[in-house]
């Protein structure tokens, strides 16, 4: 009977004061969503796999939770948001030639290896800024993000930005086929210098392309890094990318975030939809990114709309860890009562309950048991973060016990 109990592993319950921070800190991260002109969008939790293969440039295969319906159709729970809305609005907003404003909260879904230790379900909270190709648009998402981590109520943390433009164009110089250019991604990804060195000493590349591979581990800092990496090729799609997120950066500034951005040239991701600028932000609390984003200007091509795009997700869970680490309060804004009644009063105990709720305060209604004394109620307030009890035991008047200091006063029902 036990093992029923028991949530499979990398997912968990949600309860109590919890649950209401996290709801809390998504309803105050979607009212910033909305002043930026963000509007809800929702997709379905499992979509045909197509949505997701390989060609899209989502997660592996192997890391997706896979099944099949009665039609004899794969089906998969969603890993990642972004397809998903990229389908929607190549269905939806085909002939729309002006740029959309999309949001969203929901669960993915990834299988991820058991060693690694990470949750299989994650809630993300993100947006998308469709059928935009400008660098304003790079620089207004990035803007969005930090905004929002600044009203989650972090103070230290930092937004990495890169572009994958600058890897690709580099392998494709050199000519590298899809498994080295696997490997290379992995290596340069997780800094691992010598590794980095080891597979390039094993190939046949121009002495500034081999030099560049070997450096973009170590390009991360200030913009400084941006006029060293411009020193070392000739690469024009290179330079691209470089002067991309110079003048990126350029407008972070105009929106007062300068100071939470830094360069990493050497950052690049396992989505293959993005094709220009990433980012991803990082803050005490939490070895994983809280967000991460870029820019996809050809996935809802693949889809039948060429349109495009750049965006990004907040993992909450992530965030509310982030949060709860640096002692940091997520304010629910619920004042919760309880109204406490002897049987025989039951009538006044729901005429007070209803006065109450109608002008929008929590209550919840218990009927004293004769087993419980007060203080019973009381701990079991203390409990459930209840802050009053309401004590019904007489037509006329009430005892309003405030459970933060123990206080007691006596209110007459004509209050209510």
């Amino acid at each position: 009977m036990d093992s029923l109990l028991h949530t499979p592993e990398g997912v968990r319950d949600i309860y109590n004061e919890e649950c209401s921070k996290k709801n809390a800190l998504s309803a105050k991260l979607d009212r910033i969503l909305k002043l930026y002109g963000y509007k809800d969008i929702q997709t379905p939790t499992f979509e045909f796999f197509d949505i997701f293969n390989r060609e899209r440039g989502s997660v592996p295969s192997r890391n997706m939770y896979k099944f099949i319906d009665r039609d004899g159709s794969t089906l998969v729970l969603r890993p990642d948001i972004t397809p998903s809305i990229a389908r929607a609005v190549a269905k939806y907003f085909k002939e729309e030639t002006i740029p959309l404003r999309f949001s969203y909260c929901g669960n993915t879904f990834i299988n991820n290896s058991s060693l690694q230790g990470k949750m299989k379900e994650t809630t993300q909270l993100g947006a998308e800024l469709i059928g935009d190709r400008d660098i304003e648009g790079d620089a207004e998402v990035v803007a969005l993000a930090i905004h929002l981590l600044l009203e989650s109520g972090l103070t230290d943390f930092q937004l990495d930005i890169g572009h994958v433009g600058l890897f690709k164009a580099l392998v494709a110089e050199a000519g590298m086929d899809e498994e080295t250019v696997s490997q290379l991604r992995v290596l340069i990804e997780s800094k691992n210098y010598f590794g980095v060195e080891a597979l390039v000493e094993k190939l046949t590349l121009s002495d500034e392309t081999a030099k560049l591979l070997l450096k973009l581990p170590e390009l991360f800092g200030s913009g400084d890094i941006i006029a060293e990496a411009r020193s070392m090729t000739c690469n024009a799609e290179a330079l691209k990318a470089l002067d991309e997120i110079e003048k990126l950066c350029q407008l972070i500034a105009e929106y007062g975030f300068e100071k939470y951005i830094t360069i990493d040239l050497g950052m690049l991701t396992e989505y293959d939809y993005y094709t220009g600028m990433i980012f991803r932000g990082y803050t005490y609390g939490t070895g994983d990114a809280v967000v991460k984003g870029g820019r996809y200007d050809h996935l809802i091509g693949q889809f039948g709309k060429d349109a495009a795009s750049v965006g990004f997700a907040v993992v909450l869970d992530e965030l509310m860890l982030a949060l709860s680490r640096q002692k940091i309060d997520i304010p629910t804004n619920e004042e919760a009562t309880m109204v406490l009644y002897e049987p025989e009063y039951r009538s006044t105990a729901i005429h007070t309950a209803n006065a109450l709720r109608n002008i929008n305060q929590a209550v919840s209604m218990m009927k004293k048991e004769t087993d419980k004394s007060l203080d019973d109620y009381k701990a079991y307030s203390r409990r459930y973060h209840i802050d009053h009890i309401l004590y019904v035991d007489q037509d006329k008047e009430l005892t309003k016990i405030d459970i933060s200091d123990d206080s007691v006063r006596k209110m007459p029902v004509s209050e209510f």
